[in-house]
């Protein structure tokens, strides 16, 4: 059915296209990346057409009571990952060193992590310490301190080692807050990384030391909607705001979504409908390529829109046809229950251009089988209705960007 409806569509959508290609002209390439800008009299996708790229390292922390820290560094991982499944140097390598997550206990990105390792393994180190519970101050055991200190050894050398692009320290912030690590000796390291080293620190409770010397600072938090809490709607999840975090916190959770599949085979199949994202140059695509050549049946990954900004007053007739695409294909996708993870991203900003209507969206959800869980993000000025349907809502909130600062983006990191 779903390999119908798409073919349909896909009919449809090239007979309009030539009509309307005769009146726009051709559209030219550009890469374009996810970061949203609220100027210009609406929403607009900042397109990564040939310019300067950075190559100084920032260090990225993401903190807050909500959800999606650790899924924001799950994202920076697939980015990175794909950046250097097409690089021609060996320099585009990860390490995802994971604190408190002790190898006891299994996680849903494993099957993906591990399945991306086999393919690429000169791409990917993965390492994790601690216990695989949660404890507090109180309930410190020796045990705790040691694995903390192994972690950070790790940290250490691979920050000095000069062998990584990037380096994920997942839910160190807690670590720190607890006391496990000396946070003058963390942050001094940080400090004096590497030029060209990015570092991804996550978890709650960061350490003002080190939201001192970040370069990004989001913050998720949570958001509680009481029509959601009322009808028992579960697994509809969204991630709006002006922080960085949105899109990758999604691929994030589809990478979790993946692994599941992997881990599980049958028990899920995940679907990547991307919006106002119609160019190349995306870093996680030769990723989630990657595993879709050795995982068909666990995941589908489509894009739909121009390849050029969409501002509220720049609109054009094409975008409504992709808008619309893309919703019959993810209307028909949340309705099947075929898919057990759906990420519509950059939808929201899709729906504040008045691209798309909301009841739609709305009814759709209201609909959806009770098994299938619907991540939504981007930003928006003014939140849609089906906003208060949503089970987790993380508000992405920026504290500090680097490209407020006039730095450039960096492909495999931001894009």
């Amino acid at each position: 059915m779903l390999v119908c409806q798409y073919i349909w569509l896909s009919r449809r959508y090239h007979g309009r296209k030539q009509k309307t290609d005769k009146r726009l002209g051709k559209i030219g390439n550009c890469d374009v990346t996810a970061l949203a800008k609220m100027t210009r009299n609406g929403i607009g996708i900042r397109t990564a057409q040939v310019r300067s790229e950075r190559l100084t390292g920032q260090i990225h922390v993401y903190d807050g009571l909500g959800k999606g820290k650790s899924q924001a560094a799950l994202g920076v991982v697939l980015r990175s990952i794909g950046l250097g499944i097409n690089a021609e140097n060996n320099f585009h390598r990860v390490l995802l060193l994971r604190f408190l997550k002790g190898p006891e206990r299994d996680y849903d990105e494993d099957g993906a992590i591990m399945a991306l390792q086999r393919g690429f393994p000169h791409l990917i180190d993965q390492v994790r310490t601690g216990r695989a519970e949660f404890f507090s101050h109180d309930e410190i055991i020796p045990f705790d301190r040691t694995e903390a200190a192994r972690g950070w050894d790790v940290a250490k050398g691979a920050i000095a080692s000069g062998l990584y692009s990037v380096v994920v320290l997942d839910e160190i912030n807690p670590v720190l807050d607890l006391g496990l690590l000396p946070v003058d000796e963390v942050v001094n390291t940080l400090k004096s990384k590497p030029q060209e080293l990015e570092i991804i620190t996550t978890g709650r409770a960061a350490p003002q030391q080190l939201l001192d010397i970040a370069d990004l600072h989001s913050e998720m938090k949570p958001q509680h909607h009481p029509t959601a809490e009322a009808l028992l709607i579960e697994g509809i999840e969204i991630y709006t705001g002006a922080g960085k975090g949105k899109s990758t916190s999604a691929l994030g959770k589809a990478l979790q979504a993946i692994g599941r599949g992997i881990n599980h085979p049958g028990s899920t199949r995940v679907l990547i409908m991307q919006w106002l994202k119609g160019g190349s140059g995306y870093t996680e695509d030769a990723a989630i390529a990657a595993l879709q050549q050795s995982y068909p049946e666990v995941v589908d990954h489509l894009r739909c829109g121009r390849d050029a900004i969409v501002w509220r007053n720049s609109r054009q007739e094409l975008d409504y046809i992709e808008a619309e695409r893309g919703w019959e294909i993810a209307k028909t996708a949340i309705a099947s229950g075929v898919y057990k993870t759906i990420i519509l991203d950059e939808l929201n900003p899709t729906v504040d251009l008045e691209l798309l209507p909301v009841d739609p969206i709305v009814q759709a959800l209201l609909r959806k089988p009770k098994d299938t869980e619907v991540i939504i993000t981007g930003r928006c000025q003014n939140q849609p209705a089906y906003f208060d349907l949503a089970s987790i809502h993380s508000e992405v909130y920026c504290h500090k960007h680097y490209a407020n600062q006039g730095v450039e983006l960096k492909r495999g990191v931001d894009f």
